[in-house]
């Protein structure tokens, strides 16, 4: 059923996609240089990885459809990747950059480039480093304009502005992420909150800038908003101005206004706001969410919403935002994103017939601290269904493809190895994982549900589960523990979001569906850092179809060599 029905989807996509594009798609090329910069922030000198000599790297613009090929040079001190956040990259696994996932890392002294290849995405993507935590310095925007002779699916705005919303460490993300990992302890909390690289003005630091929007009277902006923290979902707002919201993930939505957004790590909203207050500067704002029990620093960052010839001083001062453990706020937000029915929309598919159901409980555990600079008898670990990934010295993608043995496994399990009360007072519950590089392998065209199931072993709290290689429905979420026989009722099958980020809540669920139509190997992790690098990771492995064109792309010639090749 799954097979049948997604060859009807990608004949419909086909058409749909060859409507929009054709003789419009364009080729780009674009130059990165990735050096140590020194940055000044809280009155501290900071030594960076960073593209280009700036924070954030530079800005990718280009048109749906297109294709980019970027030429990365590492002049650093330590191999790294990239990754083109939320891009589907069809049947080009090559190019979609996890380290160890689907590439080994762009050694120092060398380079490579990328070929990025647009399908049906819109709007508001990003790249970033995906190897340990470089991500925090080494980021930037990846605009994807409406294809020519293409309209937006709302008003169009007189300007757009792209807001990232970062985590700022006095000190090197590399650095900070090792000695976490030697040690067995949790690396430490973020020393602000950026706004395009500034921090605004309450860290009390004279020496830091604010970022500054200036706008028009009666003039609409799209804002462009991309959550590039570590370990933050986030809050923001303007003062005293409504937000539009038109799409998320690169996919448009229902349009809906909020007084505040909530955006998770990994993710990128589009909203519309209208200069239409009183002449004059307004503050705009962010400070975290979380559910957990470790909570993030509750720093607010500023920035300025200031409309032309607008003298003095802020027109209006108080920051409105939700507190940092609004729940309410962030539920509220969330339940009210969903897809809306436009041609600029892939049609909406959602798969019903499921072929392959994967259960999956999120956790951080514990194992024991074996080296001789451990601080504590056990170290911190995270995992899925009770496995805590082991990233391996020669990327999986390679291995797949060239049938080499030993590197990883295909025995990811579809349950949880246990049922408990995952939602409950686990305390006593016995919070070991398992370490193993183990994938799931699913059939070209199989119908797939994933349903995510929040745990309170470890601090408990909501994750940013991020999906390489797809964008997919969320088709459902709640609290508690995942009923299967109940809550499938309740799933919204008529108008999901199509997303590539899904906030899971603390002491809930949430459910996915999307079709296997992309063959590769694709990188499924926690969009919180820590997470991510203490193994709450796994690989989903698509077979190829029985065509050219549902098959994976033969590698380049120019990969990087993996150590000790």
């Amino acid at each position: 059923m799954g097979l049948q029905q997604d060859t009807v989807t990608w004949f419909v996509g086909v058409l749909f996609l060859s409507t929009l594009f054709l003789c419009s798609a364009e080729v780009h090329h674009y130059e990165f240089f990735v050096r140590e910069s020194n940055f000044s922030k809280l009155c501290n000198t900071t030594t960076l990885l960073v593209v280009n000599d700036s924070y954030p790297g530079p800005e990718i613009r280009v048109r749906r459809g297109d294709t980019v090929f970027v030429n990365v040079h590492n002049q650093g001190n330590y191999g790294f990747t990239i990754h083109w956040h939320g891009v589907k990259q069809p049947r080009n696994p090559w190019f979609d950059g996890p380290e160890f996932i689907t590439q080994c890392p762009i050694q120092p002294g060398t380079n490579f480039t990328y070929e990025v290849i647009l399908s049906d995405e819109i709007g508001t993507l990003w790249w970033h480093a995906h190897s340990d935590w470089t991500r925090g310095s080494v980021q930037g925007a990846f605009i994807i304009l409406p294809a020519e002779n293409e309209t937006y699916p709302f008003p169009t705005p007189d300007a757009d502005q792209t807001i990232i919303l970062q985590s700022w460490y006095n000190g090197d993300y590399k650095q900070i992420i090792d000695q976490a990992l030697a040690t067995g302890i949790p690396p430490r909390q973020p020393d602000a909150y950026a706004i395009n690289g500034n921090l605004g003005d309450t860290y009390g630091c004279t020496n830091d800038t604010i970022f500054r929007m200036q706008v028009d009277y009666e003039k609409m902006y799209l804002l462009r908003i991309i959550n590039a923290a570590m370990n933050e979902q986030q809050f923001f707002a303007i003062t005293n101005h409504t937000l539009t919201v038109v799409a998320q993930d690169a996919s448009y939505v229902q349009r809906f206004t909020s007084d505040y957004i909530l955006i998770s790590p990994g993710q990128t909203m589009d909203v519309l706001v209208s200069a239409n207050q009183n002449v004059g500067q307004y503050y705009m704002a962010t400070r975290p969410f979380s559910d957990a029990s470790a909570m993030p620093p509750d720093n607010i960052t500023t920035g300025i919403f200031q409309y032309t010839n607008s003298d003095g001083g802020l027109n209006a001062s108080l920051i409105t935002l939700p507190a940092r453990d609004d729940t309410n706020a962030t539920n509220s937000f969330i339940s009210r994103i969903r897809n809306t029915n436009v041609t600029q929309n892939p049609p909406l598919n959602v798969p019903t017939g499921i072929d392959r159901r994967v259960f999956i409980t999120i956790a951080t555990n514990t194992v024991p601290c074996n080296t001789s600079q451990c601080l504590l008898p056990n170290r911190f670990v995270a995992s899925l269904n009770n496995v805590s990934f082991v990233f391996p010295r020669i990327d999986i993608l390679q291995a797949y493809y060239n049938s080499t043995g030993g590197v990883f496994t295909e025995d990811f399990p579809l349950n949880p190895p246990v049922f408990y009360d995952f939602t409950g007072n686990l305390t006593g519950f016995n919070t070991r994982a398992e370490l193993g590089t183990r994938a799931v392998v699913l059939n070209y065209g199989e119908a797939v549900e994933i349903v995510l199931q929040a745990t309170q072993l470890g601090g408990g709290g909501s994750h940013p589960i991020h999906l390489h290689g797809f964008s997919f429905y969320r088709v459902g979420s709640g609290s508690g523990n995942f009923n299967n026989e109940t809550d499938p009722s309740t799933y919204n099958l008529v108008d999901p979001p199509l997303i590539n980020t899904i906030h899971v809540p603390g002491k809930g669920w949430a459910a996915l569906r999307f079709f296997a139509n992309n063959p590769g190997v694709w990188f499924m992790h926690c969009h919180f850092e820590r997470h991510s690098s203490w193994g709450m990771d796994t690989v989903f492995i698509v077979r190829n179809g029985t065509t050219t064109e549902t098959s994976i792309r033969p590698p380049p010639s120019t990969m990087p060599r993996c150590p000790g090749t």
